[in-house]
């Protein structure tokens, strides 16, 4: 080979291995800060998610024992009778003043007439009864007659007896005869209060007393047969009926039984650990079991004074035989809010899982933990 280049032609650039650019090469350590700081990112994320998760749920009462219930009403008879019509039947929402039932009130209406006629008759009262009370009267005025007539024969007897005119066996006679005349005259008298008594002419009133009674007799038949008409005592919904056309009922026998779901609050038994925050006008949260999703609201109303098995029909009594302790739960009544005309209503007995929601802050939250409180 010849080294000499051909005339009018620049010799070639040479390039050694050594100078060649290499290709960059991949930053280690960067990948690791990177990797560190996202591990990083991601604890505090967990530990501030955690943090609030636990302040959340320290700071709310739950239980998945509670009830919902409401006041029930018995619908009785005030008065014995048939029914004679049944206007609602089960499960039907009533209001207040809807007529329920009837009883036949044909004897009730007899009653009334009877009562009516003997206080018309109170009120023109005929001439026998004080006829009655005028014959006593005479017959008092008689006897008192022969009483004084008896008592003045008796004082002249006396004279004479003890003129020595007449024998004694004449002025015993006499004396048999004033005192046979006193009795007389109490039983006359008796006779004539009697008869007053009985057509009200004793006493301060007068007949008006006689005519009161009547009166009131009238009353209350009429009210027997206002009776026999039954209204819904309250809004609520019909359940529990337990009569039919045809039957005989009695005075208190129940009927049937209406209960206002709009009155209806809740009873969650709360265990006796969760009541150190627990008191009364705190916000609850709860869900209902039949509404999946669907979120009401209430307030704690009140705290039973004891626990539920305090107040059950057997207590336990732990004073007797081996003691094995038992987490005792105690009922809480919670008010629902109102929300108007529902489309979901509560109704009695079903399940709910209340939250009561604490006012506490979050530094007496951290404090409980301190050992050295």
């Amino acid at each position: 080979m010849s080294d000499v280049t051909s005339a009018g032609q620049e010799p070639a650039e040479t390039t050694t291995p050594e100078e060649l650019p290499s290709p960059p090469r991949a930053s280690g350590n960067g990948s690791r800060r990177r990797a560190g700081v996202v591990f990083v990112l991601i604890i505090a994320l967990v530990t501030f998610l955690g943090g609030g998760w636990w302040l959340r749920s320290a700071n709310r009462i739950v239980t998945d024992d509670a009830f919902i219930e409401a006041p029930v009403h018995t619908v009785s008879s005030k008065v014995p009778g048939t029914v004679l019509r049944i206007c609602v039947i089960d499960n039907q929402q009533v209001k207040q003043g809807d007529l329920l039932l009837e009883l036949d009130p044909a004897d009730y209406r007899v009653r009334s007439d009877s009562a009516a006629a003997s206080l018309e008759m109170a009120r023109n009262e005929t001439s026998g009864d004080y006829a009655q009370v005028e014959a006593a009267r005479a017959g008092t005025a008689l006897v008192t007659a022969r009483l004084d007539q008896a008592e003045l024969e008796l004082k002249r007897g006396e004279a004479l007896f003890l003129k020595e005119v007449i024998p004694k066996e004449q002025l015993e006679r006499l004396q048999t005869a004033q005192r046979v005349a006193s009795s007389q005259l109490k039983e006359a008298q008796e006779k004539e209060r009697k008869e007053r008594a009985l057509i009200g002419l004793s006493g301060s009133g007068g007949k008006e007393a006689r005519i009161v009674q009547k009166e009131a007799q009238l009353q209350e038949s009429r009210l027997n047969i206002s009776y026999t008409r039954i209204y819904a005592p309250v809004d609520g919904y019909i359940t529990k009926k337990a009569v039919e056309i045809g039957n005989i009922v009695q005075t208190g026998q129940p009927l049937m039984t209406i209960v206002p779901l709009s009155e209806s609050w809740i009873t969650a038994n709360y265990k006796e650990r969760q009541l150190a925050h627990l008191q009364t006008g705190l916000p609850v949260e709860f869900t209902v079991d039949a509404y999946p999703g669907k979120s009401f609201h209430g307030t704690v109303e009140s705290i039973m004074a004891g626990t539920g098995a305090a107040f059950s029909l057997l207590p336990p009594e732990n004073a007797t035989g081996n003691y094995v302790k038992v987490v005792q739960r105690i009922p809480v009544k919670i008010r629902i809010t109102p929300l108007g005309e529902q489309e979901r209503p509560l109704r009695v007995g079903m399940s709910v899982e209340p939250t009561i929601i604490t006012d506490r802050s979050t530094l007496e939250i951290i404090k409980e933990l301190s050992p050295f409180r």
